[in-house]
């Protein structure tokens, strides 16, 4: 009979806690970042578009938070965590370069 003092948790425990905290950081660290990015680049897209400076960064705003609400099921939906990273990472950095590329004076 094991006591509390003794007791070792499972290994399978510990690597399903990992995966879990693994898709915890891809949901909340990932899709903060997959919405700073969606944000940015919907702010300078809209903004090509012909819309107000203003209104593209709050449509861009607002859309965000629908981004990072799907991003945080998303990465608690995926089969693996790899594969939450993954659809959270590869996003983010095509929205940056979109950004980043369509920045006033990213040429120069």
């Amino acid at each position: 009979m094991q006591t509390a003092g003794n007791h070792q948790p499972a290994a399978g425990l510990l690597g399903y806690r990992a995966r879990v905290a693994s898709r915890a950081v891809a949901a909340i660290g990932g899709g903060y970042a997959l919405a700073a990015a969606m944000a940015a680049a919907g702010a300078v897209g809209f903004q090509e578009f012909g819309m107000a400076r203003v209104d593209a960064t709050m449509a861009a705003t607002m859309l965000a938070f629908v981004v990072y609400a799907i991003a945080a099921m998303w990465a608690f939906g995926c089969a693996t965590a790899l594969r939450a990273w993954l659809g959270i990472a590869l996003p983010t950095g095509v929205l940056a370069l979109i950004a980043w590329a369509l920045a006033p004076g990213a040429g120069a």
